[in-house]
């Protein structure tokens, strides 16, 4: 077997895609559990919660030989009443968050998913951090609200920005652009 080291390893593309096997699923709790209780102790044992339940988990996955090796980026979405879609829990990995565009693909994929669904308003609370990311994908700033001790901004997505994506299960293959030097 051949050995080797992270660093110098790079994913060619990554699959971004609803959860559709249980590797996908374990590994998307697993990544939220490194981010949101280990890395940024929001939460002291678990972050899973009643919403995990009825939520579409979608995942950004590396590759290796072209198969899908590991979730490095999660994101899930519900419908909290007809026509009003949530976004939460939107993950990545600290080893991939140098890879471009894995969050914004996951935002992307969330709000074409639920826009297929019949969405007429999408919202996420988004870490003060991440506002501008989320001004540069068309969402709008509503107010600035507190949870789990740490400040967020309820944002709204621009629709019209976001067409609908009928089979998230599909999702697509996205191919970060190459950084040089």
């Amino acid at each position: 077997m051949i050995e080797l080291d992270p660093k110098e390893y790079h994913s060619p593309g990554y699959y971004i895609r609803a959860a559709s096997k249980r590797f996908e699923a374990e590994g998307a709790q697993a990544l939220r559990h490194r981010v949101f209780v280990e890395e940024q102790g929001i939460f002291a044992d678990h972050d899973r919660d009643g919403i995990d339940l009825i939520a579409t988990h979608l995942v950004a996955l590396s590759t290796l030989a072209h198969e899908a090796d590991q979730v490095v980026g999660t994101v899930r979405i519900h419908e909290e009443r007809p026509g009003h879609w949530w976004g939460s829990r939107l993950a990545v990995d600290s080893g991939f968050r140098n890879v471009g565009r894995l969050g914004a693909e996951l935002i992307r994929l969330a709000v074409c998913t639920a826009n297929a669904r019949g969405c007429v308003r999408f919202h996420a609370h988004v870490q003060m951090q991440n506002v501008v990311l989320f001004r540069r994908l068309h969402w709008h700033p509503l107010e600035e609200v507190s949870l789990h001790g740490a400040a967020h901004m309820k944002m709204e997505a621009d629709l019209a920005h976001y067409p609908p994506c009928a089979d998230p299960v599909a999702g697509w293959y996205h191919r970060p652009r190459k950084v040089t030097a």
